[in-house]
């Protein structure tokens, strides 16, 4: 690890490079980052190392990094990239589980809920459209839950229990966090600890988890952004430090 680089990086900083890395290797696909710190990661990741990548304003224009229009997104056409899986979205989750199964719509049983969120919206769709991440800003085991109180993002085990035409297009490239980076590279789809952030311990990771998560012996840390990145994080994709809001220092 670059130390003198690391000294100077925030963890909120750590966390856009995370979420740009989920679009590596996407080429020419519709980024739906859900959140500031995600917003920044799609715009870094299509400064840098996805060039081909296409970013909405979330209304019915494509725009670029710097937020010029660079054509036109009408509803119809939005629905193509979904439906055809040329979109990947990074959303949020109130609750997620092992398997990735993710809740937005409520707390407690669905009939009579503790608490009413946003409700299902999109999730289903998107998940067996087209890969889904997700950015969690405060990890803790009251979102990272052993098993969600309602599904609306489909979970590995969900979509195989559901049969091929749910797991056809169904993939969940990575959860990020405040504390680290997961996927589901492990023989049942289950969630894998694959990096921890720097100034994160595993067992801190491990406390804030409400469910066993995969471990590997030698978990290594989020990758340092380069001068150029951390320089394009600072003055081009978010000078006015929103990416602080979303995570504490």
């Amino acid at each position: 690890m670059n130390a003198s680089v690391t000294g100077s990086v925030t963890r909120a900083e750590y966390c856009v490079i995370a979420c740009a890395e989920a679009w590596r290797g996407d080429g020419e696909i519709l980024a739906s980052p859900m959140g500031a710190v995600p917003s920044a990661g799609a715009r870094l990741a299509r400064l840098t190392f996805a060039p081909d990548l296409l970013l909405t304003d979330g209304e019915a224009t494509l725009v670029g990094p710097d937020g010029e229009a660079e054509g036109w997104l009408p509803y119809r056409r939005h629905l193509a990239l979904v439906t055809g899986g040329r979109r990947h979205v990074m959303m949020g989750a109130s609750q997620i589980d092992r398997f990735g199964n993710q809740n937005i719509s409520c707390i407690g049983d669905w009939e009579q809920p503790s608490r009413q969120l946003l409700g299902v919206r999109g999730a289903p769709v998107n998940t067996l459209n087209n890969p889904v991440s997700y950015w969690i800003p405060r990890h803790s085991p009251r979102v990272f839950v052993e098993r969600v109180d309602m599904i609306c993002g489909v979970g590995h085990d969900s979509a195989r229990a559901a049969g091929p035409s749910a797991t056809r297009f169904h993939r969940i490239p990575r959860v990020v966090s405040d504390l680290g980076v997961f996927d589901f590279a492990t023989p049942d789809r289950s969630m894998r600890l694959a990096s921890v952030h720097p100034g994160v311990t595993v067992e801190a990771v491990r406390e804030a988890t409400g469910f066993p998560l995969t471990i590997p012996d030698d978990v290594p840390y989020t990758r340092d952004p380069s001068p150029t990145e951390l320089a394009l994080i600072r003055e081009v994709v978010d000078p006015a430090r929103t990416r602080d809001r979303e995570v504490r220092a």
